[in-house]
C-alpha cells in the first residue's frame, strides 16, 4: 500500500498534538513516515510534551527524536 503525504500528516496532527489516535490505531506502513514528519516538522517540546501527556511511548519519542534535524 502507497503511504498518502496528507494521511501522513493528519495521522501526526492526530497523534502528536491532540492525542486522539496511537501507533496502533494507524497502519504500520504509516509508523516510520509519521515519526518521521513529527521529528522534522514539530518542535522539540511539543515532541517532548507528546511523551509527557502519554499519546506516545518512551520507544516512539526516542524514535521520532531521531529524525530531529540538528543545528
Amino acid at each position: 500500500m502507497a503511504v498518502i503525504q496528507i494521511l501522513t500528516k493528519q495521522y501526526a496532527v492526530c497523534i502528536y498534538i491532540h492525542g486522539t489516535r496511537n501507533f496502533s490505531s494507524i497502519p504500520a506502513e504509516y509508523h516510520t513516515p509519521v515519526k518521521q514528519y513529527a521529528g522534522e516538522t514539530y518542535t522539540f517540546e511539543q515532541i517532548d510534551n507528546t511523551l509527557a501527556k502519554g499519546y506516545i511511548t518512551e520507544q516512539e519519542h526516542a524514535e521520532t527524536m531521531g529524525y530531529v534535524p540538528t543545528t
